[in-house]
């Protein structure tokens, strides 16, 4: 598993009490253990928006696949947009969450370098928007929650993409999910980049991992913009405000998930039972509304974005 550099320490603790116990030596690795644990308490509490960004880049986090694996019974895949092609970049499944017939709309980077390129690390082209459009209608015809899960660096931005018209993908998602009469929650796992994020992320619930990240630019794109020098990102990401607390704070998200101290990538099961329950208890609230009130719900919450109070 890949180590981060403030995560070092700790491993070498790790790494201490191993040899402690194969030594024989239980005091010794008692010792550590209580060091160890102190060590973990002190830098997972106090980390930075940078290190946030880190842990919501590690690559062994839990990736939208991961989760629906762990999460959905029952499931089937579905395919292609109906108009160009399948964008592997998003993947739909319709299937089962505990008792709850759903819809499970995510952003997919793929794990190694041969997925990683079929899956467009992560960033949809417009057919991979206009795929998550029509299954989300098609969950919309048969009343069925959806569940999207938000993982990527950005829309594609290649000449391919704006040529089949990437911002008015984007731009229609916006307003078909924003007004779409079925219950939907949007959970952010890993990175919320710009539009790519946003056009699966409007919905009555907009929740993220406690150590994702949700911004208009990747601090690399705001650094190189301002200060023409991308090696800025770690100031840029804290004037960004990118992280899950910040957010919740100026009121932009709904919910933190919370996930394991040491981050998702230590433990996938924890993390996908939390969005899990979440999900659930969502859906189960939300379906408690009318149509008409579900909608009128979901208009006042984002009406309400960008206000301010005058002093």
């Amino acid at each position: 598993m890949a180590v981060l550099d403030f995560e070092k320490r700790i491993e070498e603790l790790k790494e201490q009490i191993d040899v402690a116990k194969i030594k024989g030596d239980s005091h010794a690795a008692s010792t550590l253990q209580k060091e160890l644990e102190k060590e973990i308490e002190k830098t997972f509490k106090n980390l930075t928006p940078y290190q946030k960004l880190l842990l919501a880049r590690h690559p062994d986090r839990p990736h939208a696949i991961d989760i629906i694996n762990l999460i959905m019974d029952e499931k089937v895949e579905i395919h292609g947009d109906r108009e160009f092609r399948d964008d592997a970049s998003i993947v739909c499944y319709i299937g089962m969450i505990g008792d709850t017939k759903c819809v499970v709309i995510g952003e997919e980077k793929g794990r190694n370098t041969k997925e990683k390129l079929a899956r467009n690390f992560g960033m949809p082209h417009p057919e991979g928007y206009r795929k998550a459009l029509r299954v989300a209608k098609l969950a919309e015809k048969f009343d069925l929650p959806i569940l999207f899960l938000v993982d990527t660096p950005g829309a594609f931005p290649g000449i391919g993409a704006e040529e089949r018209g990437q911002s008015e993908a984007i731009a229609r998602n916006l307003f078909e999910l924003s007004r779409i009469k079925t219950p939907t929650v949007s959970i952010v796992i890993g990175e919320g980049g710009s539009g790519g994020a946003l056009a699966i992320g409007v919905a009555d619930k907009f929740a993220m991992l406690k150590y994702s990240v949700f911004s208009v630019i990747s601090p690399e794109g705001c650094a190189a913009i301002l200060w023409g020098d991308n090696t800025k990102a770690e100031t840029a990401t804290k004037a960004l405000k990118i992280s899950a607390e910040e957010l919740k704070e100026l009121g932009l998200i709904d919910d933190i998930i919370d996930e394991p101290l040491e981050g998702a990538h230590r433990d996938y099961e924890t993390t996908a039972k939390n969005i899990k329950d979440y999900f659930l208890k969502q859906v189960k609230e939300l379906k408690e509304l009318s149509k008409d009130d579900l909608l009128q719900k979901r208009f006042e919450k984002y009406l309400n974005y960008g206000s301010f109070n005058e002093k």
